[in-house]
């Protein structure tokens, strides 16, 4: 078994290390694989974060669990996982170090914001800033300003966005919804956003300025406003691409379908993390990965026979 092992995770943002922080804790041969790109790492402070009443950045978050998963033992490589294939009752892994084999699979690959067309740069000095923010259960109450009284703009209209910028209307009494397209609002989401205060802008944006002390958005007509924070909310993609190929189900939003152990249905097979239909959020990944954890470690000692009839 020196080859195997128990448990390979692919992914590294909060799912993916809890997971590897049990998993080696419980003496498994754990090995992690991170692509990079965790949704954690954009964030600049999470203060609804549990346990770090002064905030802690996504980045410093991401370290400290890596460091106490590989503290137990657990093997953290950095590249990404191209391809998984059964081999008798055990998996394996296309990886930049060769085939990797293990006894079990946690998938915790997260999901992707999609995100407004500007530059890589432009675009992390805006998150870094606090001009440009992607979660509003999170940080929702930073965005409202410390006198409920910040400009709030919403970029994305459909029920997707009509839903983000009435939720944030709870931490601002000025938001206000624009589109990236000409668009028509259904006359329900124009009432809710007028019975709610939520101003709607239909003109599409063609241009985002975050240099100055405001954002500044800008239309075809050559005229702009100004907003304190930008929320897009034009929705995410699930990293599914892996679990597709091993023709796993997918809901609606192209979310994977688990048990309520987290199981895929297929033996061997495990998700946790936003690829699971849920609230997107920190603390839920982390319950989640708790979950799988101990039931990759329970059903591997079943395998072993390490279990009461």
């Amino acid at each position: 078994m020196s080859d195997i092992h128990d448990c390979a995770i692919v992914g590294a943002g909060p799912a993916g290390l809890t997971a590897a922080i049990y998993l080696a804790r419980f003496r498994r041969r754990v090995v992690v694989y991170d692509r990079g790109g965790s949704r954690a790492a954009l964030i600049p402070t999470s203060h609804n974060h549990a346990g770090f009443p002064e905030g802690i950045s996504g980045k410093d978050l991401l370290q400290r669990m890596g460091e106490q998963a590989a503290k137990y033992g657990a093997d953290l490589r950095t590249g990404d996982v191209t391809d998984v294939r059964a081999t008798g009752a055990d998996w394996v892994l296309a990886t930049p170090d060769g085939p990797v084999t293990a006894r079990s699979i946690l998938f915790a690959t997260g999901v992707d914001n999609l995100r407004p067309e500007m530059n890589e740069t432009v675009h992390r000095a805006a998150l870094d800033a606090g001009k440009l923010r992607y979660c509003p259960v999170c940080d929702g109450w930073e965005a409202g300003g410390p006198e409920f009284g910040a400009r709030i703009g919403v970029v994305g209209a459909e029920s997707h966005g009509v839903a983000e910028a009435l939720f944030l209307r709870t931490f601002t009494p000025q938001v206000t919804l624009f589109t990236l397209e000409e668009c028509e609002l259904h006359e329900k989401d124009r009432k809710d956003l007028a019975e709610h205060g939520v101003t709607w802008d239909a003109r599409p944006v063609a241009s985002y300025d975050f240099s100055g002390p405001h954002v500044r958005l800008g239309f075809a007509d050559g005229e702009a406003v100004e907003v304190d924070t930008l929320y897009p909310a034009l929705g995410s993609e699930p990293n599914v691409g892996l679990m597709h190929a091993l023709g796993l189900r997918t809901d609606g939003d192209d979310c994977v379908m688990i048990d309520r152990h987290q199981r895929l249905g297929v033996r061997g097979l495990y998700a946790a993390g936003d690829i699971v239909t849920g609230l997107d959020q920190i603390s839920v990944a982390m319950g989640h990965a708790a979950m799988a954890a101990v039931t990759i470690h329970n059903d591997l000692r079943e395998r072993d026979r390490e279990t009461s009839a």
